[in-house]
């Protein structure tokens, strides 16, 4: 008869656990007005930068992965990559970090009381800025941040977060 009444907790707790892990990826977009985004027809992506403490996020292929994926989704987008006088700059920084948040459920005889744990994961970063090469300025960022209970799987949503950011390119003209 005690069985019967750990499993349901038992499984309470796992639900808890596994819905807490299903995090959404956010998209932010931030743009100047006055841009001349018709105007705006080629690109160049300069060094972007890493900072992850672990090393499956900080290398010299996940900046590849990266750089691969702005150039799909900018060509997509009617732009054409150039190495010379660019309308656009393309500078990306991606960095994550580890996190901790704490989860209630029930517990204790009959399910009173509260027993609380801590569930880790991993946030990721991406920020992605077009500068208009003709003042320097900026005229368009996108920040994705994508959530993981593992930060090697943030590697695997970089194609995800860049396309996801880059839909947005250009703004639409209100």
């Amino acid at each position: 008869m005690v069985r019967h009444r750990i499993r349901p907790t038992a499984a309470l707790l796992v639900s808890l656990l596994a819905g807490s892990c299903v995090m959404a990826q956010k998209v932010t977009v931030q743009f100047d007005p006055s841009g001349a985004f018709s105007d705006y027809r080629t690109f160049k992506i300069l060094n972007g930068t890493l900072n992850s403490r672990n090393p499956a996020l900080n290398s010299d292929l996940v900046k590849k992965q990266i750089e691969t994926d702005i150039r799909r989704n900018l060509s997509a987008r009617g732009l054409t990559e150039v190495q010379k006088q660019p309308d656009l700059n393309v500078v990306y920084h991606f960095g994550s970090a580890p996190k901790t948040e704490l989860e209630a459920f029930p517990a204790g005889w009959r399910g009173w009381g509260t027993q609380w744990v801590r569930v880790p994961y991993a946030e990721g970063t991406l920020v992605i800025d077009l500068r208009y090469t003709g003042t320097h300025s900026l005229v368009w960022r996108g920040i994705a941040s994508e959530e993981k209970s593992d930060p090697k799987k943030l590697a695997g949503k970089l194609d995800d977060m860049v396309k996801k950011a880059l839909q947005k390119y250009p703004p639409k003209e209100k």
